[in-house]
């Protein structure tokens, strides 16, 4: 460190982080100041991997939409790009198949090059991490939307924070995750990558996501903001016929609430337009909305070339330079993941007054503020230091398979346990024979996500394997029933039409006492995958032959259980009452195979719900839950019936429990008000278990549709067999707003009906309290959380 910089005063931690960065931005040219808004993929191309053993040099196995096309443009020389400084640096672990100790040195060259501008403002490092740190060998946890089954936020909490420290030991800062899309069309292939079909299920789950991983000193990014799950016809990048209402209704309310008690530090915009206004060109949602309604002062950064696809994608733009003006007047701060639309042209715009330099300056502030909150523009920092804890031994330690395997086993649904489960052989002389068929049943890859690094990057080092020693259902089934015959038999592919296999696992079905279908998904990306982005589906039928599969195997009398391993849920109404057990499981990661063989024999009592409904017809849509009576009530007006086989937020038990006692504290509150909703849930069955008691609110009458029932509340409660507790919602009036016919959020008086039980399809306990006064705004600063409290009682 030299006297200079010693002096300089942005480097002096004693002073208030604003002086630091008002001191730095007065201290730098147009030139650095831009320089702060890019970023640099230096594994762009991910290597010259065309060259390895079995790797198939015409395919393409992008990471990112159009990577290909960014790519053989040529790569711009780090050097070159951080000659005035760089903002971010794309990445560095995720690229690539580097252990530890070689991403860490090569995170300290890249670092050392940045540094190597006038001021040696290091970067920010990001990196995926949705299914847990995207990093060659570390531990690969269950897809999001298992997260969303546990209805657990502390457990998710939990998860992410070992995630941040993983990340935060290598040197990286920011991390892009959640995804706080709200699943309104089941065909979407990213439907794997959420939480759930509930806004405030999503918003619970995703806040505890955004603390937890903070709480080890990593950036949590929201995205993708907003609306890109409702695109036309569920295609990947495609245009959101969405009204107003329903974006503040539906899609914004688990932003709001990871801004507003998660505190998250950055949000990412959405690739999509909402009724043709592009999220990265939209200053009413992008500032409007998130900085000057919601409070947010972190940063905006942008999806993977979603600048320069405002002219290229969208055509609202004439080209990059344009583009960059728009991105950076709506609100977005930093251009990822490389510079383009914020480069040299943004300079040229601001030099000619096409441009004004405080726009430059807002975007710089926000992002400079950040780097000095995490200490990079202190005088000790070093990238050296910031990988301290490099080489780390092991990125799936002990803790890491513990946390995996919790979640994997509190994530598992059981839909029915038929006549099958749990799974207890005969007491007879010989073996019990089970059968283990499907494309499901021996392949690992089955229970990882799309942005799981054995996903996304390794097809491309085939060589490689999985990168970790990951059990199968088949190995799972053999570790829990040892002394029993386990035969195997693929039966067919995840997808295409080849059946050459049936006979196979039909033969090994009828010499079986039971067989065990593992159907589902393979997640990819950009159509190398029945799930993942850019792996949409024409419709929820089982991917390629497999229902052609089950129906060969029901045929051979062999009582048969249905496994369906899968990142959205399938349309399964030809299986009703056909089968003698079914189970659901979304991508539950590394540890998925033991813990789906633990639900199988009984040693796991399954407590996952439905964050997402069971379908029974394959069409039909919209499938979701959240319908006004219109969408939500089969009629003669319509042959369609969207009533789901298994509803929302259902879940199945090998014990039984009962919810009832329902008391509300006033029969009528002000519309300013709050009451208290008590309900005694008790465990009837001879297990110990666990339930999610649920409340649902539904206002009968209103100025605009209303959905016929809403989750409001949920709680998950442990009680041993015989075991009773009181669960009391606090319910404030705030929880009852919505977009009225002005658009502004209101509280209305009227009838309220209050709905408790275990599902959206199973509500015994019901009251009515009529809300009393004038109408009443309800802004950002009205009651996001229904609070919850569990007292034991006697049985």
């Amino acid at each position: 460190m030299t006297t200079e910089q010693v002096t300089q005063p942005w480097r002096d931690p004693a002073l208030p982080v604003a002086d630091r960065v008002e001191a730095l931005l007065a201290e730098m040219t147009l030139e650095e100041k831009v320089a702060q808004l890019g970023s640099r993929w230096v594994g762009n191309d991910m290597g010259d991997s065309g060259q390895e053993p079995g790797y198939d040099p015409e395919e393409q196995h992008n990471v990112a939409p159009m990577q290909d096309v960014f790519a053989a443009g040529g790569s711009i020389p780090l050097e070159e790009s951080a000659k005035h400084g760089l903002g971010h640096l794309t990445r560095v672990y995720g690229s690539v198949p580097l252990t530890p100790a070689e991403g860490a040195a090569e995170l300290i060259r890249q670092q050392r090059v940045v540094m190597a501008s006038r001021l040696g403002i290091p970067a920010l490092v990001h990196e995926e991490c949705l299914t847990g740190f995207t990093a060659f060998g570390a531990t690969v946890y269950p897809a999001a939307l298992a997260w969303g089954a546990t209805f657990d936020p502390e457990l998710i909490e939990r998860m992410s924070a070992a995630i941040g420290r993983d990340m935060a030991a290598l040197g990286v800062h920011q991390g892009l995750s959640p995804v706080l899309d709200v699943v309104r069309d089941y065909r979407w292939g990213r439907v794997e990558e959420t939480i759930g079909e509930d806004p405030y299920l999503v918003a619970m789950v995703g806040s505890a996501y955004v603390r937890g991983l903070q709480s080890s000193g990593v950036i949590a990014t929201l995205k993708h903001f907003a609306g890109y799950s409702a695109s036309r016809g569920a295609r990947n990048h495609g245009p959101v016929p969405m009204g107003r209402r329903e974006l503040i209704d539906l899609i914004l309310p688990p932003f709001e609430t990871a801004v507003q008690i998660g505190g998250a530090g950055s949000v990412m915009n959405s690739y999509s337009d909402v009724d043709g206004v592009p999220a990265g060109a939209d200053p009413w949602l992008l500032t409007e909305v998130l900085r000057d309604e919601w409070g947010f002062t972190g940063t905006v950064v942008s999806d993977y070339w979603a600048i320069p696809f405002l002219a290229t994608m969208h055509g609202v733009a004439t080209g990059n330079a344009d583009a960059g003006a728009q991105a950076l007047a709506a609100g977005i701060d930093v251009e990822l993941p490389d510079t383009i639309g914020y480069g040299a042209e943004l300079v040229a715009k601001v030099r000619g007054g096409e441009v004004p330099e405080e726009l430059v300056d807002r975007a710089a502030r926000r992002l400079l503020t950040q780097k000095a909150q995490l200490g990079l523009l202190d005088p000790g920092w070093t990238p050296e230091e910031s990988v301290l804890a490099a080489p780390v031994t092991d990125l799936n330690g002990p803790a890491n398979q513990g946390l995996a395997t919790e979640l994997a086993e509190r994530s598992v649904v059981l839909l029915d346990a038929g006549s099958a489960l749990p799974v207890t052989a005969p007491s007879e002389t010989r073996p019990f024979r089970i059968a283990a068929i499907g494309p499901c049943a021996d392949d690992a890859r089955t229970f990882l996500g799309c942005y799981a690094f054995p996903n996304h990057v390794l097809p491309r080092y085939p060589q490689l394997g999985l990168g970790l020693d990951i059990p199968t259902a088949l190995d799972g089934l053999r570790a829990e029933f040892p002394a029993t015959e386990i035969t195997h038999a693929r039966g067919c592919e995840v997808s295409g039409d080849d059946r050459g296999g049936f006979g196979e696992a039909v033969e090994a079905a009828r010499g079986a006492d039971l067989a065990v279908a593992f159907v589902g998904d393979l997640a990819g990306l950009f159509g190398k995958g029945t799930s993942g982005e850019g792996c949409d589906a024409e419709d929820l039928r089982l991917p390629g032959v497999q229902p052609e599969l089950l129906e060969e195997l029901l045929a051979t009398g062999t009582p048969l259980v249905v496994v369906v391993v899968s990142g959205r849920p399938y349309a399964l109404g030809d299986l009703d009452g056909r089968v003698a057990g079914l189970v659901q499981a979304f991508m539950p990661g590394q540890a998925g195979g033991h813990a789906i063989a633990g639900v199988l024999s009984g040693r796991i009592q399954p407590t996952g719900k439905l964050p997402v409904q069971i379908p029974r017809h394959p069409g039909g849509q919209p499938g979701t839950y959240l319908q006004p009576i219109l969408g939500a009530t089969h009629s003669g007006v319509s042959n369609l019936d969207p009533t789901p086989l298994y509803p929302f937020g259902y879940g199945g038990s090998y014990t039984s429990f009962a919810v009832d006692e329902l008391r509300v504290s006033a029969d009528s509150v002000p519309t300013d008000g709050e009451f208290t909703v008590s309900v005694r849930v008790r465990n009837t069955g001879e297990r110990d278990g666990a339930e999610v008691v649920q409340l649902y609110l539904a206002d009968p009458v209103a100025q605009v549709t209303r959905p016929v029932r809403q989750l409001s509340g949920f709680h998950r409660v442990e009680l041993a067999a015989g075991a009773g507790a009181q669960v009391t919602f606090h319910v404030h009036t705030d929880r009852t707003a919505f977009a009225g016919r002005d658009l502004r959020r209101v509280v209305e008086p009227g009838d309220l009906r209050i709905l408790v039980g275990t599902s959206a399809g199973d509500l015994p306990c019901e009251a009515t309290v009529r809300l009393t006064g004038p109408v009443r705004p309800a802004g950002a600063d009205r009651r996001l959380v229904t609070p919850a409290e569990v007292r034991p009682i006697e049985s």
